[in-house]
């Protein structure tokens, strides 16, 4: 019964935004080329997915959050746990990294271009950094989060260090894992199509975005940002499906 209220919720909420857009659009001062109705930018969405443009430009847009993600994700998972286990990586690494991480990704797209060129591996390479830095400290804070005594007790009954590390260290600090990765995702969604109008990329949805701009297809550009703001409640669903099935699953995070 609390899932179906939930979603009723939701559902008006859309509804009561959607009927307030239509008013602005029919009754407000903007012009229709601006400020486009719901209809227009229906017939936009249907219009660009059915010539294979708005596939093309999604497909190439997700080919590089999964380059750039993956990179995040083993360098993240890997210096954070070597940060959370020795002490003279942590001193030497986490400064650079608390100053490193509340600078916006977008900040660096010039010199990434100047140093890499245009393209997509400048792109991969950005959105990498971007979800890179708060996989590190989720993860480091995970692994230092492991309680002494449980460490100690393993090795007391003469575990080994390979040993203490997959059944203690990785399974204590597995949600704090979870909830870096999830966080460094949604971190390089956002800067990918940020960059992707900025950097010179043959496609991507960024690009549909800024070339939609440059010839006033406000339509268009919305419907874009829908299907943008669609794929990505449907990557945190995938990774909320994830997280139940397993951490939650297990006891080791509340639903």
């Amino acid at each position: 019964m609390k899932r179906f209220t939930s979603v009723g919720v939701s559902v008006f909420a859309i509804a009561v935004a959607a009927a307030g857009w239509e008013l602005v659009a029919v009754y407000g001062s903007f012009p229709p080329k601006l400020f486009p109705g719901l209809g227009a930018i229906a017939q936009a969405l249907v219009r660009v997915a059915g010539d294979g443009v708005l596939l093309a430009a999604a497909e190439a847009t997700l080919v590089r959050l999964v380059a750039g993600f993956a990179i995040a994700a083993v360098i993240g998972v890997l210096v954070g746990i070597l940060m959370g286990r020795y002490q003279w990586l942590e001193d030497m690494l986490l400064p650079v990294v608390s100053f490193f991480n509340p600078i916006p990704g977008v900040a660096y797209a010039p010199l990434f271009v100047l140093w890499f060129g245009l393209g997509d591996f400048a792109v991969i390479l950005l959105v990498g950094l971007n979800s890179c830095l708060p996989i590190i400290v989720n993860v480091w804070t995970g692994t230092k989060a492991v309680k002494p005594i449980w460490l100690r007790c393993a090795q007391v009954m003469g575990a080994r260090d390979r040993e203490i590390f997959w059944r203690i260290i990785l399974p204590a600090a597995l949600p704090d894992i979870f909830t870096g990765l999830r966080i460094g995702l949604s971190n390089a969604w956002r800067i990918l199509i940020a960059v992707e109008m900025l950097m010179a990329v043959s496609r991507g949805l960024g690009w549909m975005i800024f070339g939609a701009q440059e010839f006033l297809n406000t339509d268009i550009m919305l419907a874009t940002i829908a299907v943008i703001g669609v794929i990505g409640i449907g990557l945190e669903w995938l990774f909320a499906r994830l997280e139940r099935g397993t951490v939650v699953r297990w006891g080791m995070m509340n639903p």
